[in-house]
């Protein structure tokens, strides 16, 4: 059966949500939620939604999506043991540490893959499951076929985005916010600089990040059809009038296998839009016209009016139940209910009177215990046993009814008995190197490659696949001067694609090159089947010593600390397995599935090889935007990070390595910039960033 899974931001908005016809809803406690600005729920209420979803057949899922340090891993453990000790059904995660504290702190509950794991494949997905997920929900750029593919094949549910907001990048890959502003998308406070003006060079093109909601309205069938297992609405920093509209217009589709209606349609645009919306990622066909922005529009008074009336005075019936009664000379009135579970309630009454005038029927008995209204229940059958020339008072039944009902909401709303819960223990802790950290280098493009730089003699050289498998005899040359060579695997691959990247890390086996830099989940695949050794690469943020633990079980011998922590806090993670940190060049902001620069020009003109690929801020900050595999784009940093004078800093940390990762560099800047970590030139301390290593991110 399709899910409808509505998100509520507040209380007010789980009423409005289940009332309009949800299945589910998902919800924030405590501060490890992906939007920690909405209200967010105290315990007391997030065990009444929980009561109060269950009654009505209803689940919650609860949003515990966001990185976590390891001075916040007790505290959530306690969120996460709360939650299922009030009966949540289900936790969402992107932190592969937390998913292990879980293990601990609350075995019992269902674990689902947040989007913020940016899962985009098959191989992400059956990795997935792998760790334990039950259910996960695919990024929200994938095509009509690419989710096909997915679903026809998954070991595991799938949900999908049908509707609302749109990151210009992928989920769990942005780091705009956070480095730029110092408020983390990755820990729920992202400020949205993709809804900023923009320009090109000295050109305003005023929005070139922000998207259009998403709406799949239209497809509800062929979602079904497909076998994904539950449409989400975005949208927990919204309205409950808002929650309430949008959910019923899916809700009232699902319930009668239709798609909306016009009306409908323009319900949804009137509730919250930005210039429309699009279903371009849906229908494979990206570019300019998903764009778009938020207009001043006047409150839609009454389409709110009434969803705030329906959701506050309405009951929408929505669990069936049997209803029974026995009426029999000599003996207490019974009357019973069954539910859709299979869970029983019955009471007794009075010994019936012998009738005076007009005997009590069995029509009038079920007539009278069908009249479920103003409650969550519907009455699907009555059964009632009545011998002749009795009498019961209506009112008695009436009561009977009521008890019954009453008490099996009790029973429904209950916190299932002895929920799995136990404590988490950190385990054992692994002391830092006292060594320090050899180097590594990563490389955009073989043409920054030179003998010169493989004879300072990285501990790693790392250059992209795809690069790997042009040119090789620059590898050859690496591995004989440098002597070890790693493949860097795309960010983003999705499975049409899956076949060329194969070729390429087949052609980076046979000259020799050992070990693939992995950045998500879903290319751990392609990776171990080709035999590399597996390091964990920046995708794969470790922001605790759990996630490190995380990926040794998952076969990685090296991972990257995420540069979104301070310098002490990766001095303190336990370092199971090798840890590199970034120490030089321009950091990763944005990957997007919409080309940029592409959407600038009106059509692929190789823009990606021209000049100028510089997008500018309101404070005149240019940003390099550059081609990423599969026609895609990266935004990087305006500025380098730079810590070649605070050696002293970055060796005390532990680090096995320390990468210099190298994007828009000449050869010979890459050279420069190599030998000055080295402390054989002159440190460059013009236009640099010290990153987030000494300040503290939200």
């Amino acid at each position: 059966m399709l899910e409808l899974l509505a998100p509520a931001g507040s209380p007010e908005a789980v009423t409005a949500a289940i009332q309009a016809g949800a299945d589910a809803v998902y919800l924030g406690y405590g501060d490890f939620n992906a939007r920690r600005n909405a209200k967010n729920f105290s315990l007391e209420e997030l065990a009444s939604a929980v009561s109060y979803c269950h009654v009505r057949g209803a689940r919650v899922y609860l949003t515990l999506n966001t990185l976590v340090t390891d001075r916040e891993l007790p505290a959530a453990a306690q969120v996460a043991a709360q939650a299922a000790q009030v009966g949540v059904d289900a936790v969402l995660i992107q932190d592969l540490g937390v998913l292990r504290m879980l293990r601990q702190a609350a075995p019992g509950l269902a674990v689902h893959g947040s989007t913020q794991l940016t899962v985009h494949s098959l191989d992400g997905v059956r990795r997935c499951a792998e760790l334990g997920m039950s259910r996960v929900v695919l990024s929200r750029e994938l095509s009509r076929d690419a989710i096909e593919h997915i679903c026809l094949n998954a070991p595991i549910e799938i949900e999908v985005f049908v509707h609302g907001a749109l990151c210009m990048c992928y989920s769990g890959q942005c780091y705009f916010s956070s480095v730029i502003g110092g408020r983390s998308g990755n820990r729920g406070l992202c400020a949205q600089p993709c809804r900023l003006k923009y320009g090109w060079g000295r050109r305003a093109d005023g929005n070139p990040l922000s998207l259009k909601d998403m709406s799949l309205a239209g497809y509800i069938q062929d979602l079904k059809k497909l076998g994904v297992k539950c449409l989400k609405i975005e949208g927990r920093m919204k309205r409950p009038e808002y929650v309430s509209v949008v959910t019923g217009v899916y809700a009232r589709a699902i319930r009668e296998d239709r798609e909306p209606t016009e009306q409908e349609l323009c319900d949804l645009k009137a509730a919250f839009s930005r210039q429309g919306f699009t279903d371009g990622y849906y229908q494979d066909k990206k570019g300019s016209a998903m764009f778009g922005v938020r207009e001043e529009a006047p409150e839609p008074r009454e389409l709110f009016a009434q969803a705030r009336s329906q959701y506050q005075s309405g009951e929408f019936q929505r669990v069936d139940v049997i209803l029974y009664a026995m009426v029999r000379p000599g003996e207490p009135i019974q009357v019973g209910v069954q539910d859709v579970d299979g869970r029983v309630v019955t009471a007794s009454g009075p010994v019936p009177e012998p009738a005076r005038t007009k005997p009590l029927t069995a029509e009038a008995v079920e007539k009278q215990l069908a009249r479920t209204g103003g409650t969550p229940y519907r009455c699907a059958r009555v059964r009632a046993l009545v011998e002749p020339d009795l009498s019961v008072p209506v009112a008695t039944l009436n009561a009977l009814r009521r008890q019954v009902l009453e008490e099996l909401s009790r029973q429904r709303g209950a916190v299932p008995e002895s929920p799995k819960v136990g404590p988490f223990h950190a385990g054992v802790r692994y002391e830092n190197r006292k060594d320090p950290p050899v180097f590594t280098l990563s490389l955009r493009s073989a043409a920054q490659l030179t003998r010169e730089l493989c004879a300072l003699k990285p501990a790693l050289l790392y250059l992209p696949a795809e690069e790997i498998a042009q040119h090789p005899k620059a590898v050859e040359t690496a591995l004989d001067t440098a002597g070890h060579v790693g493949v860097i695997l795309p960010r983003i691959c999705w499975d049409r694609e899956r076949e060329e990247l194969d070729k390429q890390l087949t052609a980076a086996r046979s000259l020799g090159v050992t070990d693939a830099l992995v950045g998500t989940l879903d290319l751990i695949a392609p990776a171990r089947e080709h035999g590399f050794t597996l390091r964990g690469d920046f995708g794969l943020p470790i922001f605790n010593s759990q996630a490190i633990k995380e990926l040794k079980r998952l076969g990685f011998v090296s991972c990257t600390a995420s540069f979104e922590l301070k310098l002490a806090q990766i001095r303190d993670l336990s370092k199971l397995i090798d840890l590199e940190i970034m120490v030089y060049g321009r950091l990763p902001l944005m990957i997007t599935e919409n080309c940029i620069l592409k959407n600038r020009d009106g059509g692929c003109k190789r823009s990606c090889e021209g000049e100028n690929r510089l997008l500018v801020d309101r404070k005149g900050e240019r940003f390099p935007v550059l081609r990423a595999p599969g026609c895609r784009s990266e935004i990087f940093n305006a500025k380098r990070l730079y810590l070649a004078d605070k050696a002293a800093d970055y060796r005390r940390v532990g680090a096995w390595g320390a990468r210099l990762s190298f994007t828009t560099e000449s050869a010979s800047e890459c050279l420069h910039a190599a030998r000055q970590y080295l402390g054989q030139e002159r440190f460059d301390l013009d236009q640099i960033t010290r990153g987030l290593y000494y300040r503290d991110v939200e």
